[in-house]
Parts: structure tokens; sequence; C-alpha cells
């Protein structure tokens, strides 16, 4: 079995290369959106390395890369056309750019680092999948795929409605409540907490399947109370006001489910 070192290591040092590069764009770009398509296409490609470099049971290794190379690759394409669509600098990085005052470039390479570095502890259930040894169970392989399929269909779904109701004339200030949306406030991150599952299921017969676990559990911490849904909540109310707190007040905040009432966007 590869040692855990010998291959965490280069990983490291490759990701943290990238992240450095991307610090020097947008110290000349005053623009630091591209630090969250670096970490989808890092998390999703570390899964491809750790895959191909494993010493694990070859059928688990190619589903391992297919499922975190497909996350990741759909997840950082996405990112990266919103960054297209909207070239400005996302409300979280104009935040830490005024109130970090001096010193700016300095703390603005330690947190692209240390998105490096997330981008590696959340790798760490591929490392453990891919030393696996022996033949993988074939319901392993399909209760993970069927997981994973269905939690990339409602992600991708989720982002293309959003995408498509903001594109509509008529919408700006005023909160989408179509489709997937009219269940769960933040359906996106929902099904993005569910991808993590399907690793889960496949780290089953490692010693280390506790790791995935872990994971999984971060990731539902992250989405829910740090980076995520804390941050879209602010905004969506600085944006949209009462109309939002309206939403907040009939649709279930993760874990999709039947809002209260029918809401209906205004007219």
């Amino acid at each position: 079995m590869n040692g855990f070192l010998d291959l965490i290591l280069p990983a490291w040092g490759a990701v943290a290369a990238l992240m450095s590069v991307l610090w020097w764009r947008q110290v000349r770009t005053h623009n630091a959106n591209w630090v969250d398509v670096a970490w989808a296409g890092s998390t999703g490609g570390l899964g491809v390395y750790f895959a191909i470099a494993g010493e694990g049971d070859p059928l688990r290794r190619l589903a391992l890369a297919m499922m975190a190379g497909m996350w990741g690759g759909r997840l950082a394409l996405h990112i990266y056309r919103r960054a297209l669509r909207h070239p400005e600098e996302d409300s979280r990085y104009r935040y830490l750019r005024q109130h970090w005052h001096t010193a700016t470039q300095i703390k603005f390479f330690l947190f692209f680092q240390a998105q490096g570095l997330a981008a590696m502890v959340f790798s760490l259930p591929y490392w453990a999948i891919a030393q696996i040894p022996g033949p993988t169970p074939p319901a392993v392989l399909t209760v993970a795929a069927v997981i994973w399929l269905v939690s990339i269909a409602g992600e991708s779904f989720a982002d293309w409605q959003l995408t498509a109701w903001r594109a509509a004339p008529g919408h700006c200030g005023r909160t989408c409540r179509t489709g997937l949306w009219a269940y769960s406030r933040h359906p996106n991150y929902f099904f993005e907490w569910l991808h993590w599952w399907s690793y889960v299921v496949l780290s089953h017969g490692s010693p280390y399947w506790w790791i995935a676990l872990l994971i999984q559990g971060l990731m539902f911490m992250t989405l829910n109370y740090l980076s995520g849904i804390p941050h879209a909540e602010r905004q969506a109310l600085l944006s949209k006001g009462d109309d939002y707190r309206e939403y907040q007040s009939t649709t279930p905040r993760f874990f999709p489910w039947r809002p209260t009432r029918h809401a209906q966007p205004r007219h």
C-alpha cells in the first residue's frame, strides 16, 4: 500500500502551487473569484489522482475517478460560467478586501492556501477508498452510484433553474420559487451534501471508512453554518428584502419539504 504521506505531500504541493498562482492573479486583478473554481476543480482532480495512484480494487478506483472527476468538473465549470456572467468580485471577497486593510495581500495569500488545504482535507475519503483491496461488492457500487446520480442531477437541475430565473427579464430583486426552489431555499447545497454520502458508501470495507463519514459531516457544517447558507441568506436579505423574508417563512431552509403554504413570486 502506498504510504499516506507519499501520496498526500506531492498532491498538497501541487494544489498549493496552483493557489499561489491564482493568488498572484488576484493581486493584479483585485478579483478573487477564481479561488472557488480552483477549489472545486482541485477537490475533484484529487479524486482522480488518488484513484490512479492507489493500489486498491481497480473497479472501485475507476468508480471513484469518474464520480469525483465528473462532480468536480461540473461544479468548477458552473462556477466559471457564473463568474463570466458576473465578472465583478464576489461580495465575500469584497468584504474581506475592505476589512483586512493592512497586509491585505498577505492575508489573501493565507486565505488561498487555506482553500488548498480544505481541498486536501475533503479529498481524504478518496485516499481511503483507493486503498481498499479485494473485489468491491456490487451492492456497494450500485448504492454509491445511485446516490451520486441523484445528487448530481439534483444539484445540476437546481443550478440550471436558478440561472434561468435570474436571466429572465423582470426578476431582479425577486426570489426564485420555481421547481426545486419551492421545496428548499438551498436545494443546490442539499444535493451537494447528499453527494458526499456516495463516498461514505464507497468506503465500505476500509478501516478508514470513518474518514468519509467525518468529511460528510464537515460538509454539512460548512454549508449550514460557515460559508454556505449563512452568506447566501445575508446577501439575499440585502438584495431582496421582504420578498426573501416571506420566502424564509414559508420554505424549508435545507432539507426539501413542501412549503407551509403555496408561495408564488410576486407580480
